[in-house]
């Protein structure tokens, strides 16, 4: 077939019943951080602390998605989508984390859900993308047992209040970002640099997730699916012992959420392998079967593969200095040795990171043969590009859009391979605030002047919009 070896494969024809859509996280888009009785989260303190995010910016305006949500619902509907993935701002539910319900938060979200049901797009609301209430870091964060005790109580909160109308619930967005990235290496709030504690916060996230699941099953009075999203690592081993370095990284970023979510155990290298960082004691009795509930599909999110060599190039102390290995990459602990994040030949987009679609393929086949009753969603796959304006004002991203193509060829040719994938959420609707590279890193299939705020579709957009009209991939 013409474009097989490179994904450019065109005239490929998804299922009628496949779920075309776009993602966006609550503090990338919304703004209005301090209106209608938000609380404060742990990325406005981020934030604002100086030298964490490039060029000082904060997501007090970023999109003003919060003020502008009608217009975005009416670009959304223009576009076609199917559904469309957003977070809820656990600050704007409850300020504090705890205790009373802010009802001006919920109404927000209840308008933001019918306004998709009236476009015909269905409602996919993610209950965490990152946004922890302040006051709840304040006590601990992720790394104590009480953060899931709340969450547990948002979750029932939420489930009683648009239980009825979403489409899909979905519990946690990358709990790997939120432990390794937000408590070991420190790139991303509250930026703590405690390996410890980061595994003390994958157990609390996961056990989170379970627990949110209890209560909106409780709590929902219409039919939702269930779901949880991560972002799995596709590995590439380098040099003298590379098998042992992938499956160590696999054990800490993949295995460490499917084993207790999808088979309710820890993987016993994982607890071998962290020995030296921690002995595990914050799992409790009961834990793991509270994480270990069904849920309807599994959110895959993907950009690049990764690749790790095992570096002895540190000592476990030294990454409790937030110390970054050779090449770029990260070290992570292991029990005798550490693993590090190497280079990997480009492409790259803006981020850096190597284009793969291959990787797409490899993943969603992989994920179908380990969980084979588990129905798979791509919940995140998309780009950074320096996009430019052109004169007409029109937005050619040729190098995004032929990014897409090669990752929706992907997704074809698994569902081809017999994967059980439901749909595919391009990340992202909106140009948006990219966590800690500010605003100059650009995802969305949608340009945002940040400056004026208006709109524009780009190319990238406009293909897409065609892929969805017709369901097949556009020449």
């Amino acid at each position: 077939m013409e474009g097989r070896a490179d994904y450019r494969d065109s005239g490929l024809v998804f299922p009628e019943t496949f779920t075309f859509g776009s993602a966006t996280a609550s503090y990338q888009v919304e703004g209005a951080t301090s209106e209608d009785g938000r609380g404060p989260s742990i990325w406005d303190t981020f934030s604002k602390t100086p030298g964490r995010v490039w060029n000082g910016d904060t997501g007090d305006v970023a999109c003003d998605h919060y003020h502008r949500v009608d217009a975005d619902l009416d670009l959304m509907k223009d576009l076609g989508l199917d559904a469309y993935r957003f977070s809820i701002a656990w600050p704007r539910i409850q300020p504090t984390g705890t205790g009373a319900v802010n009802q001006k938060g919920v109404d927000f979200y209840s308008r933001l859900v019918d306004g998709l049901l009236e476009r015909g797009i269905k409602p996919v609301a993610t209950l965490y993308h990152w946004d922890l209430p302040q006051p709840l870091e304040d006590a601990g964060g992720w790394p104590v047992r009480a953060t899931a005790d709340a969450f547990e109580e948002y979750a029932a909160i939420m489930g009683a209040a648009l239980g009825d109308r979403v489409h899909t619930w979905t519990t946690l967005n990358e709990p790997w970002c939120s432990a390794y990235l937000g408590y070991g290496q420190g790139g991303h709030a509250p930026g703590r640099h405690e390996p410890g504690a980061a595994l003390a916060a994958v157990h609390h996230l996961n056990l989170a997730h379970g627990r949110a699941l209890t209560a909106l099953r409780a709590t929902s009075t219409g039919s939702p699916d269930y779901s949880v999203t991560l972002n799995f690592h596709v590995l590439r081993g380098a040099g003298d012992g590379a098998a042992e370095a992938m499956r160590r990284i696999d054990a800490l970023a993949n295995r460490a959420f499917t084993g207790p979510m999808l088979r309710g155990e820890y993987p016993a290298d994982l607890v071998e392998d962290t020995a030296s960082v921690t002995d595990w004691s914050f799992v409790q009795e009961g834990d793991l079967a509270a994480i270990h509930q069904p849920i309807d599909v599994l959110g895959v999110n993907y950009y690049s593969t990764a690749t790790v060599r095992l570096w002895d190039g540190v000592s476990p102390k030294q990454m409790n200095d937030g110390h970054k290995g050779a090449a770029g990459g990260t070290a992570w602990p292991g029990s005798d040795q550490l693993v590090e994040f190497a280079l990997q030949p480009g492409p790259y987009t803006e981020m850096g990171w190597n284009i793969a679609p291959e990787g797409l393929e490899e993943l969603l086949v992989s994920l179908s043969e380990q969980f084979p009753q588990q129905p798979l969603m791509i919940t995140e796959n998309g780009a950074a590009f320096a996009d430019e304006v052109a004169e007409d004002g029109s937005v050619p991203d040729a190098e995004r859009l032929d990014y897409l193509r090669r990752h929706f060829t992907a997704a074809h040719r698994a569902l081809s391979r017999g994967v059980d994938l439901r749909g595919y959420f391009v990340w992202s609707l909106l140009d948006n605030f990219e966590w800690g590279y500010g605003y100059a890193k650009r995802f969305g299939i949608v340009r945002v002047d940040f400056d004026t705020l208006e709109r524009t579709v780009k190319d990238s957009g406009l293909w897409y919009a065609d892929l969805v009209k017709d369901r097949t991939i556009p020449a």
